[in-house]
């Protein structure tokens, strides 16, 4: 039997650790919510893919993929819609970003376009847009001819063999991802703030299309002046998107925290950063560390700054690969870019990225 006593003494412990480390708690709440959501979907057997929206994990703004995309605990800014929504509440002024990258030897574009708005001392909203397209895409279904230059019927128990393709009837479809997210955080205090997002998503291939709902929720601590520590949970109800085919895909959640420090030395400022990143998406060997279906992943990286005017950068992300970026900060505008190089980058190409952002309002 549970008495009442020992309740009262787990409440009264979990509301010291609250207000004595409001970041380690809620590491642990949401550490459990994510290890609940998890055991809860695969016990109604749903499937828990490793690839579900896959596109949103690609990353945003010039100056976060440039340090490896280790920005859970950096961002405050505009994207931070993105990395960590607790970070909009560090948005003193309304922001609009633009990114535009091209991968895989251009059959890949992607774009992302946000914007912040204060609407108080301590709260901000934002909102985010980010579009995948893959367009001219074969479908060779219906331009299939065996010897005889019969055509071949598109079904899966044809037992011919195929002899050729008849280029008259090979048609293209596209495929587009699209995610709209809505941001809100609030600072609670000097140090502490908490944000959350809802994301709202439609991927389609050709004529099916799938549509989902999701949400994410941030935290973001400031122990001390120069560091900062965040989480995010990704996903954190399980997103689920429903196909016209009647497939479903289920997309578990995702935890990144992370910690970055800045140091200056007269006009010099380094500022290091690291993520770690813990999910369910049965990645097994292609992740740093896994154990059955959970796994952990690194991303680091750092950004060294003169007079808050150039940046360069470089970092390591977490399918591993090697990132170098720079930026000028401007008094209303910012330029970021950087450069990825891919496994087999022969084939894959180069991928080269440059956002714009720009501060609509600064006093003097």
């Amino acid at each position: 039997m549970i008495r009442l006593s020992n309740i009262s003494r787990m409440s009264l412990g979990l509301s010291r650790l609250i207000r004595r480390a409001p970041l380690a708690a809620l590491l642990v709440l949401i550490v459990a919510a994510d290890l609940a959501l998890t055991a809860g979907a695969r016990a109604q057997g749903l499937t828990l893919g490793k690839y579900e929206n896959d596109f949103l994990t690609i990353g945003v703004g010039g100056r976060a993929l440039g340090m490896g995309s280790a920005y859970t605990a950096v961002a405050k800014d505009v994207t931070a819609g993105y990395w960590n929504p607790a970070g909009l509440a560090g948005v003193d002024y309304p922001q609009v970003m633009l990114m535009h990258d091209q991968r895989f030897a251009d059959a890949v574009s992607y774009n992302y376009g946000a914007g912040a708005m204060p609407l108080s001392k301590n709260e901000t909203v934002g909102l985010s847009v980010i579009v995948l397209n893959v367009s001219g895409i074969p479908n060779t279904q219906m331009a299939g001819v065996d010897a005889n230059g019969n055509p071949i019927p598109p079904t899966d128990n044809y037992t011919g063999s195929l002899s050729r393709l008849d280029n008259s009837k090979i048609t293209f479809f596209s495929a587009t991802d699209v995610a709209l997210i809505g941001s809100y955080a609030r600072k609670s205090s000097d140090n502490f703030s908490y944000g959350a997002n809802v994301k709202f998503i439609r991927r389609s291939i050709g004529s099916t299309y799938g549509t989902g709902i999701g949400f994410d929720v941030g935290v973001l601590y400031a122990p001390f002046r120069n560091l900062r520590l965040g989480a995010n949970l990704q996903n954190a109800t399980t997103t689920v998107v429903a196909w016209t085919t009647g497939t479903t895909e289920v997309a578990p959640p995702t935890l990144s925290t992370g910690a970055c420090y800045s140091l200056s030395v007269g006009p010099m400022t380094l500022t290091p950063a690291l993520d770690l990143l813990f999910n369910a998406n049965d990645m097994g060997a292609s992740s740093t560390l896994h154990l059955g279906p959970f796994s952990a992943d690194v991303r680091a990286g750092g950004e060294l700054s003169y007079k808050g005017v150039l940046a360069v950068r470089a970092g390591f992300d977490e399918v591993k690969q090697f990132t170098i970026g720079a930026g000028i900060h401007l008094p209303k505008l910012e330029i970021d870019y950087s450069f990825a190089r891919f496994a087999y980058s022969g084939a894959l190409g180069d991928t080269h990225r440059i956002s714009l952002e720009l501060l609509l309002e600064k006093g003097e």
